[in-house]
């Protein structure tokens, strides 16, 4: 049954399945294109940065977030389906990859891993 459905780059999960056009984890919620089994960051070149579904990402870039985020800090978290204006790509700390700012949040970085370009 495994080799009906690919395994997940992310997370090596069997557990996948097909959402409009894109193959889904069900365990760590990663998309991606079903033609490409690698993950993003592998396929990326030198100084790309993708979104969590394999969209090259530029300054400025309008992105959505993907699933809820904690934020030390603040009351509540950042909901799935806040749209992030104007981002700008950053070598980061940890894997954070993106510099913006969220209304009600301030200035914050994220990691492209967590945002599908608009």
């Amino acid at each position: 049954m495994s080799s009906e459905t690919p395994r997940c780059p992310e997370c090596d999960s069997e557990y996948t399945y097909e959402l409009g056009g894109f193959q889904v984890c069900s365990m760590c919620a990663h998309e991606w294109s079903p033609g490409s089994t690698e993950p993003a960051e592998e396929s990326a070149g030198e100084g790309e940065i993708r979104d969590s579904v394999g969209n090259l990402l530029q300054d400025g870039d309008t992105v959505t977030v993907v699933k809820n985020l904690k934020v030390k800090g603040a009351s509540g978290p950042i909901k799935a389906g806040t749209k992030v204006r104007n981002i700008r790509l950053v070598d980061g700390v940890a894997g954070h990859d993106i510099d913006c700012r969220i209304d009600g949040f301030g200035s914050m970085q994220l990691k492209s891993s967590v945002v599908k370009k608009a």
